[in-house]
């Protein structure tokens, strides 16, 4: 009896601990913010405000017309409360795919749109995540960017289930917009193409290969985005260097342009960007020495 009597003492202590614990790991959300990202603090997964968040305006966006329209039409109808898809978006990098989401917040705050950013290993909190945002009144994005899956990674699951539905509905005030590389999430092998059948000229994917690409499929709105040709590279060096008060886009600056983007090896909107950030503060601290 006194056995029992100490193992119950210090079970009772070890609860008293843990719940310390507990309160001593719980941060509470400010929800006056618009954007937060899913952080953990001694294993607790909560709602970290970003207090200045990049806010890129859309008309600084070139060149992506038709994924500019097919973006702002599908969140301006979940803002409105009305029915919208979970988008993906895939293609070469540097392109707009991240800064097209960020610039969805400077359109739709004060709507009530806010953000959540989500790391890719973090995806198994999702169930959390939307339990502490179904009840709220503003409409979230859940952003999660460059996402991809090895084999066996524990966030695919939860980010099927948040996509479609499990047991219980899916929250109305959240949809999920992930960026990629690639339109299929989960790496495809060789050994995988060989399950296909080919019944009565048929062609049947194995069931590896189906659910591999069920991921994708689980996104309503797919937008490809594509590398940038040389003139209009320029054209958004040209803008980018105008942002940074370089009103002259001349053959000097055009010439340095395509040199940076040569020792880069590609043509995208990001070159173009940090092109501009180097040279017109290289051109700007210029100026400061000749005075």
């Amino acid at each position: 009896m006194s056995d029992f009597n100490q193992l119950l003492q210090h079970a009772e202590g070890l609860l008293a601990k843990l719940e310390v614990f507990a309160k001593s790991s719980f941060i509470a959300t400010d929800w006056s913010a618009i954007a937060w990202r899913w952080q953990h603090n001694k294993g607790y997964g909560y709602l970290e405000a970003i207090p200045h968040p990049h806010l890129i305006q859309l008309t600084d966006l070139h060149h992506i017309d038709q994924q500019k329209t097919e973006i702002v039409r599908n969140t301006a109808q979940f803002v409105k409360g009305f029915t919208a898809n979970n988008v993906l978006l895939t293609g070469a990098r540097g392109t707009g795919k991240s800064s097209i989401v960020k610039a969805l917040l400077s359109q739709f705050a004060s709507e009530g749109l806010r953000i959540v950013e989500v790391d890719k290993q973090d995806l198994v909190d999702l169930p959390q995540i939307t339990a502490l945002l179904r009840a709220r009144a503003e409409r979230f994005i859940v952003f999660c960017d460059d996402l991809s899956f090895e084999a066996g990674d524990s966030g695919y699951k939860a980010l099927k289930v948040v996509l479609d539905g499990s047991v219980a509905t899916t929250a109305d005030n959240i949809l999920v917009y992930a960026t990629s590389n690639r339109r299929h999430l989960i790496p495809e092998f060789m050994a995988e193409s060989l399950e296909t059948q080919h019944l009565g000229g048929e062609v049947r994917p194995g069931d590896t290969v189906e659910e591999k690409t069920s991921l994708s499929d689980r996104f309503g709105l797919w937008l490809a985005f594509y590398a940038f040709d040389q003139e209009e590279y320029l054209t958004i060096a040209a803008q980018w260097l105008r942002y940074y008060g370089l009103a002259s886009f001349d053959e000097a600056a055009r010439t340095a342009a395509l040199q940076w983007s040569h020792t880069r090896g590609s043509r995208s909107g990001r070159i173009a960007y940090q092109f501009a950030r180097d040279y017109a503060g290289r051109k700007q601290f210029e100026a400061t020495q000749s005075v």
